[in-house]
């Protein structure tokens, strides 16, 4: 099961690290009466039991001042879209220009979001206050006291009825029966994990047994001989993206064909928006600045698929010269995102859906198109059509 994360944002000195240290039992974040304690967001993983792994994100005040307070400021709205859900805490039954800020985000990301007041130790919230916020926002409001010892059970009851705990959908679902044998294509190559497979692999072996298929994993080089002297024809083919070209000739046509990552762009971002984009590739012109969307860090090698391969394809197949822009993990993005031609974005396996979703949300209202890794391979070794025609049967 995937974690939830889990923000919470507001002024400074509202008792957001309190509330978070209270949420998880634990001395997670540091607690002080000065202002401006919390600087960078500070994450801590725990368990909801019964629910979900959740990941709490504390975060700086909305409210900060001066130069380094815009940089804290800066950071906790750039943590925003990375959220599941969102905790409001506010205090002394004020709820102004800052908190309707923070619900505005809120509400562009598509986040649901708790109030809390916090401190009602020392100011009870206001029942008219509670009263119009709870008409305004249609969201619970809860009056509570991180210092007191206050068990948080009711917060974590609103939590869980905010966002229902539901299992994701799977990764093969819709595309395979029980029974049906999917042969996956593996490659070990330098930007394999040492000791490991990458996620898509391990996350699709999963899928393979909850629907009780029977998966044959290969490498490469043992993908013909396989083909040629074994008698089951296999009712899918996943590869590894980077090797689409070969597997595509050593795989007859008749059997269906589609990559890992393109599997992820369908289990977590907006499928039809990537296959859209997809096919801007051809229309790119010299001088067109590509943005590269990594959503997790690793070291660059010269078998980089992000940073090197697709580059170099791109300005190989389409004879055109353009610059490119990388980001890692869920770093800012610098230029606007009007200054991109088109948005590459990886296979998104160490982030969540709404995170991925939030990441790619301003190009897709500024109307630029976005690709995946997977698809963009696939479409510059020439089997864009076959490696997706398995999810338009699927439609």
């Amino acid at each position: 099961m995937e974690k939830k994360y889990i923000i919470l944002t507001g002024r400074r000195n509202v008792g957001k690290s309190s509330l978070i240290n209270r949420l998880t039992g634990q001395e997670t974040a540091i607690v002080s009466d000065t202002a401006g304690t919390t600087t960078d967001p500070v994450k801590k993983a725990y368990e909801i039991p019964g629910y979900a792994p959740v990941v709490f994100i504390d975060t700086a005040g909305i409210d900060d001042k001066g130069n380094l307070g815009e940089k804290r400021t800066a950071k906790t709205r750039e943590a925003i879209p990375q959220a599941d859900i969102a905790l409001l805490v506010f205090t002394d039954s004020r709820f102004e220009e800052e908190e309707k800020l923070l619900v505005s985000l809120f509400r562009k990301y598509t986040i649901p979001f708790l109030l809390v007041h916090n401190k009602s130790d020392r100011t009870p919230l206001s029942p008219r206050l509670k009263e119009e916020l709870e008409k305004e926002y249609r969201t619970a409001v809860i009056d509570f006291s991180a210092l007191q010892q206050e068990q948080p059970e009711n917060i974590i009851q609103a939590i869980k009825a905010l966002m229902p705990s539901s299992q994701p959908k799977n990764l093969l679902e819709g595309l395979v029966s029980k029974n049906d044998t999917v042969l996956l294509v593996t490659p070990i190559d330098s930007e394999a994990p040492a000791g490991r497979l990458i996620l898509p692999q391990v996350q699709t072996l999963r899928a393979l047994l909850d629907h009780h298929c029977i998966g044959i994993t290969v490498q490469p080089e043992e993908l013909s001989g396989l083909l040629q002297t074994s008698s089951v024809t296999p009712r899918l083919v996943i590869t590894d993206s980077q090797i689409f070209g070969l597997v595509a000739q050593i795989v007859p046509p008749h059997i269906p064909l589609t990559s890992f990552s393109i599997l992820m762009a369908r289990l977590k971002g907006d499928f039809q928006k990537f296959m859209e984009g997809t096919t801007h590739i051809a229309r790119l012109k010299d001088g067109d600045r590509i943005l590269m969307l990594e959503s997790c860090s690793h070291h660059v090698s010269c078998e980089d698929i992000g940073r090197v391969k697709i580059p170099a394809l791109l300005q190989k197949q389409t004879g055109r010269q353009l610059n490119f822009d990388f980001v890692a993990g869920l770093g800012a993005i610098q230029r606007p995102i009007t200054d991109y031609a088109l948005i590459i974005q990886c296979g998104g396996c160490m982030i969540t859906p709404q995170q991925l979703q939030n990441r790619l949300r301003p190009a897709i209202e500024a109307g630029i198109p976005i690709s995946n890794y997977g698809m963009a391979l696939a479409w510059l070794q020439g089997i864009f059509q076959r490696a997706t025609a398995l999810f338009k049967q699927t439609q």
